[in-house]
């Protein structure tokens, strides 16, 4: 008899199995709630049988006086302003706001390889370029400050600065308007700049630009790489759960102008590439009045930092292919200690935020791996029940596609984060913020929904915040995807040919 054509169903995707695993969740995750409801409905039942005056009766027969109840009153008042006093401050997000570059930045492919031609004599460096750019997943839209356009460019203190204004004053205002809200009634500023650091500092600049108070709590951090946003966020909400009723402010920024490479030096000549203009305002606030506005409740930071060697801040290796070029691939070293910083990272947020039922069966994995068989593949617990959303800072491809494989992410939840690198290229630490830009803007925001924001930088640093949607986002009129949402998602080739 001839074989049969007709294959079996793949096991691991039949309709019975997705049952069982649903109906385990299910049961796991409302396990408390299985246990309490029979004893609850027992409870009820005995006491609809025993009648009013057997009740009665039985609360008699307790001899309780006066001051035992009085006492027992005081205790659970007591208890209760306790709990309730000791309980961190909610922080809000109430809303925030991106920079969107003006059209004259722009740098399409030809304009930016001409410029390299021109400003850098050496071919193998302007052929590096290409062939970085050619990889780097960003689109023709990208934006550069205007020192960087000039033949030659002009990284001046008074250039980088000029930028700064442009960018950092621009989200500020946008947010001011967005929120109403009046520069006398900030509290607390924090900004991350993490290359350029001047005196007067970026935060002093703010203060004397709108005027904000004298007893303004002000702090201006440097150096942290492109994770500094999340790192503001954590300050920002310490400040918050010592100072009641107040308001901050956050400004997560790069400046691109003093950091404009023009040497041989392969590894410095990758930014180049890939950082592009960007900033973000984001107004953060513990007063219980702004949660009715809120787009946001903060739920948790996590900071992960991984000590690393001179090894690990290399970008790329050379390896020689038949043209003479060197290959483009990011440093082993450091994608191994970025993946330890990930894990260290997921380790502290995966009990915080999972679900019971991915909790358990990473416990017992773990178990299992421990005293039965170490060779057991580790079970990486599914993140999609705990998150609707994903924020993955979009500091390249590789990045974004070695976290989409590692936490098994479908294409729509990096697809915010491949979108913002195709159109606004690495903007650093707002990044993340475009990226919830854009999801808001496709209308995905819903409330109760939950949203993971991740950050990578030098150090190396992975950090994390978790989000609550507060209320349905509204499709925003004005922002930095306004004129372009419906265009996206694009496709994005492996390789463009320049």
């Amino acid at each position: 008899m001839p074989r049969s054509t007709t294959s079996l169903p793949e096991f691991s995707t039949s309709v019975k199995l997705k049952y069982v695993k649903l109906g385990y969740q299910y049961l796991v995750n409302n396990f408390l709630a299985f246990l309490l409801v029979p004893v609850m409905i027992s409870v009820a039942l005995e006491l609809i049988r025993l009648g009013p005056e057997e009740i009665l009766g039985l609360w008699n027969s307790l001899h309780l006086d006066l001051i035992q109840i009085m006492c027992s009153v005081f205790v659970i008042v007591f208890v209760a302003t306790v709990y309730f006093m000791s309980r961190p401050r909610p922080v809000y997000l109430v809303d925030y706001a991106c920079f969107k570059p003006p059209l004259t930045c722009r740098v399409p492919f030809s304009t930016f390889m001409e410029h390299s031609r021109i400003n850098n004599k050496d071919e193998k460096s302007v052929r590096f370029q290409m062939r970085i750019l050619e990889r780097s997943g960003l689109g023709e839209e990208t934006c550069l400050p205007p020192a960087i356009h000039y033949i030659p460019p002009t990284p001046t203190m008074e250039t980088s600065r000029a930028e700064a204004q442009l960018v950092i004053f621009s989200a500020i205002d946008e947010l001011l308007k967005k929120t109403g809200l009046k520069p006398k009634d900030i509290d607390i500023l924090v900004v991350n700049c993490s290359l350029f650091s001047p005196t007067p500092s970026l935060s002093a600049m703010i203060i004397n630009k709108y005027k904000l108070r004298s007893n303004v709590r002000s702090f201006n951090l440097s150096g942290m790489g492109c994770s500094a946003g999340l790192i503001s966020i954590d300050l920002a909400r310490d400040l918050l759960q010592v100072h009641p009723r107040s308001n901050a402010i956050v400004v997560s920024t790069e400046i691109i102008t003093p950091n404009y490479y023009q040497g041989k030096e392969r590894a410095m000549l990758l930014p180049n590439c890939l950082f592009r203009m960007g900033a973000a305002a984001i107004l953060l606030s513990n007063r219980r009045r702004e949660a009715r506005r809120a787009k946001y409740r903060l739920v948790r930071v996590v900071r992960t930092h991984k000590g690393a060697d001179d090894r690990a801040y290399r970008c790329v290796y050379e390896e020689e292919d038949s043209e003479g070029i060197s290959g483009i691939n990011l440093s082993k070293d450091l994608m191994a200690i970025a993946g330890e910083a990930l894990k260290s990272n997921i380790t502290t947020i995966g009990p915080l935020v999972l679900p019971m039922s991915e909790q358990l069966l990473f416990f017992l994995s773990l178990v299992g791996r421990k005293l039965i068989n170490p060779k057991w593949k580790p079970y990486i617990p599914d993140f999609k029940q705990a998150f609707e959303h994903f924020c993955i800072h979009a500091g390249g491809r590789a990045v974004i596609d070695e976290l989409q494989k590692n936490l098994d992410l479908s294409p729509q939840h990096v697809e915010a984060s491949r979108m913002t690198l195709h159109r606004f290229g690495n903007t650093s630490s707002s990044s993340l913020w475009y990226e919830l830009n854009y999801i808001e803007s496709k209308g995905r925001m819903r409330r109760g929904d939950r949203v993971w924001q991740i950050g990578f930088g030098s150090g190396f640093k992975c950090n994390s915040a978790v989000w609550k949607c507060l209320r349905t986002v509204k499709t925003p009129v004005e922002g930095p995807w306004s004129d372009c949402i419906d265009r996206y998602p694009v496709d994005i080739p492996e390789v463009v040919k320049l």
